[in-house]
C-alpha cells in the first residue's frame, strides 16, 4: 500500500472534527512536515480560526516519531487531549495503519498524593502530624473542599486536579498534594504502586504524543534531570507565552514566612545547635525585610548580604544534619524529613544564588499588602538558556496567533535565543518564519479606532475624558463590550463610573470566577465585561456578545518593574534600542492578543477601540499597529460610533 499523502491525512482529520480545510492550515501542515523531516526549526503564525492544532498534529503523527506538545493554557491542553487527538487518531488510523497513543503529563503537584491524603500533611506546629480532615471544620469552605477531595479520591482515575469540577482552593489542594522535592519516592511510599503522578509518567513513556505545559517544559530544560520522555519533535503552542513562563520557573523568592516554615519543619529533626542557627538566621533575615523598600537592588545591600549568607550557611548545616537523625516521637518520618528537606533546600539555593551575585540575574525587593516583603531573583534573560536547551537535539515548531511583531518574527526570535532569520553559522540554530494568515477578512470585519483627541495618559490620576469616551462607545455598541484595562484599579474605576451612568450590566473581573464571568458575558448581549491583562487571553466569545473591544492605554510595562527595566537597560548598554526591544515588544504582544478577542468567527463584526492617542501620534505607533490584525483604521470618533450603532442594530435585527 502506498504511503498516504499529507493532504489526504489532513482532509481525513478535518472531516473527523467537523471542520473546514483552510489554505492557511494546509500551508502550515506542509511547513511543519518539512521542518520535522529536515530536523529544522519553524516559527509559524496562524491566526484565529486557522485550525492550527490540526495543522501541527497531522504532520507530527504522520512522521511517526515521539512528539511533545507544550501549551500555556489548560483550555488548550483539554481541547487537545479530549477532542482533537482522539478524533484525529481515529480518522488517521485507516490511512496510517497504526493508532498513535497520547497522554497528558504535568508537574507532580498537579496530582493527588495518596500518601498525603491518607497519612496527613506534616504540620508546621509542634504536634508533628495532623489529620487535615479532622482539623478543618466541616462547615468551613476548607472543610467542605477537603471532604469533597476525599470522596473524589475514591472515584478519580487520573488524580489530576484539573479533572475536579468545580475546583478547590490552592489551600485545600496543598493539603493533599506534594511537590517533586517533597515526594518520598515510589519505592519508599506505601502507596507507590497506586501513585497518580507515577502512572501519568508511565503513560507518557509509552505515548507517541505527550501533551504538557510550558512550566514543565521549563523545569525539564532548567533542572537538568529529565522530566519529559525522550522525544524527536517539540511543538510549542501559544508560543508567545513561553518566555514569561520560563522566566517564572527560573525565578527564586525568599519570604520571612517561608523561612519560618522551614525552621519549624526542621526543628524536630536536627540537633539543637543546627536548629538554633537556622532560627537566628531567620530572625536576622526578617529584621532586614521589615525595612525593605520595593525596587531593584543593583547591588545587594550589606545588611541583606549578611542575612542571606547566614541563612545559606545555617541551611547547609541543617541539610547535612537532616540526613542522619532518627526521632522516635515523629510519625511517618520519611515524609516529614522530605518536606523539611525540600523547604530548607529551597532557602539554601535562593540565598546562595543571590549572594553569588551573577551579572545575569536581577534582584529586587517586593512588598505585598497581604504577605509583606520578599526578596526575588530572576534571570536577566532566558534567551541563552532556551537556545541551548530547546533547540539543540530536536526539531522545534513554535506557533501562535501572535508571533510576528512589527512586521517580522525577529523580535520574538531574539527573545527565544535565535539570531535574525537567515543568519548562518555553525552553532547558530537555523529557523524559518511563516505567517499563514487568517481565514477572516479583517479589513471588512473589524475597525481599529484610536481616540487621537484624548489627552495622553499619565502615570496615575483619573482620566475623565477617557471615561466619557468609554461611556459613549459602550452606549453606541448597545453593551456587547469587552474592556481590557492596564490595571485592576483602572478596571474597577471604569466599572464604577459606568454603573453609575447607565443601565447596561457591567461584569468585573474578581467579582466571580473567570469561567462564570465569561459564561454570563456570552449569554447576555447587552452585558459588558471589564478586567485586566489576565483576561486578554482567556476570552473566546464569537458572535454578537462581543462587538467592541476597548483598551484603555498601551500596556507598556510599569517603569518601576525591576525585571523589565533591567532588561531594557541591558539592551541599551549593548548598543540596542531597549525601549523597542523590551517595552514596545511587550506591549505589541499584549495588544495583538487583546485585539484578537474581537473576531473569533467568519460572521463576527466590530470595533477595537484604543483610548490612548500615542498609538496614532507616537513614532512607535506604527510598529504597534503593524502587530495588530489588519483592521480598517480610523481616528474619527463619529465614524466609530456610527459603525458601532449599525453593528448593534444589525445584531438586534438578526435575533
Amino acid at each position: 500500500m502506498t504511503k498516504p499523502s499529507l493532504p489526504e491525512l489532513l482532509h481525513a482529520a478535518v472531516s473527523a472534527v467537523g471542520g473546514t480545510e483552510r489554505p492557511g492550515q494546509v500551508s502550515m501542515a506542509e511547513a511543519v512536515a518539512e521542518a520535522v523531516d529536515d530536523n529544522a526549526h519553524l516559527l509559524v503564525q496562524a491566526g484565529t480560526g486557522t485550525g492550527k492544532s490540526l495543522g501541527y498534529l497531522v504532520p507530527a503523527l504522520a512522521h511517526g516519531e515521539r512528539v511533545v506538545v507544550a501549551t500555556a493554557t489548560l483550555a488548550l491542553q483539554r481541547q487537545l487531549v479530549e477532542r482533537d487527538l482522539p478524533r484525529t487518531v481515529d480518522a488517521l488510523h485507516p490511512l496510517l495503519r497504526r493508532r498513535p497513543q497520547f497522554a497528558m503529563l504535568k508537574g507532580r503537584s498537579n496530582y493527588l498524593c495518596l500518601h498525603r491524603l491518607h497519612e496527613g500533611a506534616p504540620q508546621d506546629e509542634e504536634e508533628g502530624l495532623f489529620d487535615q480532615f479532622e482539623a478543618a471544620a466541616p462547615s468551613s469552605k476548607l472543610g467542605q473542599d477537603l471532604l469533597r477531595l476525599r470522596d473524589w479520591s475514591d472515584e478519580t482515575e487520573t488524580g489530576d486536579r484539573d479533572d475536579l469540577t468545580p475546583g478547590v482552593s490552592d489551600r485545600a489542594w496543598s493539603q493533599i498534594s506534594v511537590s517533586s522535592r517533597e515526594c518520598i519516592g515510589a519505592t519508599k511510599c506505601a502507596y507507590g504502586a497506586e501513585c497518580f503522578a507515577e502512572a501519568a509518567r508511565e503513560r507518557a513513556k509509552l505515548a507517541d504524543v505527550v501533551v504538557t505545559n510550558h512550566a514543565l517544559l521549563a523545569i525539564d530544560a532548567i533542572e537538568g534531570a529529565p522530566v519529559l520522555p525522550q522525544h524527536e519533535v517539540l511543538i510549542v503552542d501559544e508560543a508567545h507565552e513561553l518566555v514569561s513562563r520560563v522566566t517564572g520557573v527560573a525565578t527564586g523568592e525568599l519570604t520571612p514566612g517561608q523561612v519560618n516554615r522551614a525552621v519549624r519543619r526542621a526543628a524536630k529533626l536536627v540537633n539543637e545547635k543546627a536548629a538554633d542557627a537556622l532560627l537566628t538566621a531567620s530572625e536576622g533575615f526578617e529584621r532586614v525585610l521589615e525595612l525593605a523598600l520595593p525596587g531593584r537592588l543593583e547591588e545587594v545591600p550589606e545588611d541583606l548580604g549578611y542575612a542571606l549568607m547566614a541563612l545559606r550557611d545555617a541551611a547547609r548545616t541543617v541539610i547535612s544534619a537532616l540526613g542522619g537523625t532518627r526521632d522516635k516521637s515523629v510519625q511517618d518520618e520519611d515524609a516529614v524529613r522530605k518536606q523539611a528537606m525540600a523547604s530548607v533546600e529551597s532557602i539554601h539555593s535562593v540565598a546562595e544564588r543571590i549572594t553569588q551575585g551573577s551579572e545575569y540575574d536581577v534582584v529586587w525587593y517586593e512588598r505585598h499588602d497581604r504577605f509583606g516583603a520578599s526578596v526575588r531573583v530572576a534571570p536577566l534573560s532566558v534567551s541563552g538558556l532556551l537556545r541551548e536547551k530547546l533547540f539543540a537535539d530536536r526539531s522545534v515548531v513554535l506557533t501562535s496567533a501572535t508571533l510576528k511583531l512589527g512586521g517580522d518574527f525577529n523580535g520574538v526570535g531574539a527573545s527565544l535565543g535565535l539570531a535574525p532569520e537567515g543568519t548562518a553559522g555553525d552553532d547558530i540554530p537555523q529557523w524559518k518564519g511563516l505567517d499563514v494568515g487568517s481565514p477572516f477578512d479583517y479589513p471588512r470585519q473589524g475597525i481599529l479606532y484610536v481616540a487621537r483627541h484624548l489627552a495622553t495618559p499619565g502615570r496615575e490620576g483619573s482620566r475623565t475624558d477617557m471615561l466619557d469616551e468609554l461611556a459613549e462607545l459602550v452606549e453606541a455598541a448597545g453593551g456587547r463590550t469587552l474592556g481590557l484595562f492596564s490595571s485592576m484599579r483602572a478596571a474597577q474605576a471604569a466599572a464604577e463610573e459606568l454603573r453609575g451612568r447607565q443601565d447596561k450590566p457591567i461584569l468585573l473581573q474578581g467579582e466571580e470566577t473567570l469561567g462564570e464571568l465569561i459564561k454570563n458575558f456570552a449569554a447576555e448581549p447587552e452585558t459588558c465585561l471589564f478586567g485586566t491583562l489576565s483576561l486578554w487571553q482567556g476570552v473566546d466569545v464569537p458572535g454578537p456578545s462581543c462587538q467592541l473591544v476597548i483598551m484603555d492605554r498601551i500596556p507598556f510595562p510599569r517603569p518601576d518593574d525591576p525585571l523589565m527595566s533591567a532588561r531594557q537597560k541591558a539592551v541599551e548598554e549593548a548598543g540596542g534600542n531597549g525601549f523597542m526591544a523590551v517595552a514596545a515588544t511587550h506591549a505589541a504582544l499584549l495588544m495583538a492578543q487583546g485585539a484578537g478577542r474581537l473576531v473569533r468567527a467568519t460572521g463576527d463584526k466590530g470595533v477595537v477601540a484604543v483610548l490612548d492617542p500615542r498609538l496614532a501620534n507616537a513614532r512607535y505607533g506604527s510598529y504597534l499597529r503593524a502587530s495588530l490584525p489588519d483592521f480598517w483604521y480610523t481616528t474619527d470618533r463619529n465614524q466609530a460610533r456610527r459603525s458601532l450603532a449599525a453593528i448593534d442594530a444589525a445584531a438586534k435585527t438578526a435575533k
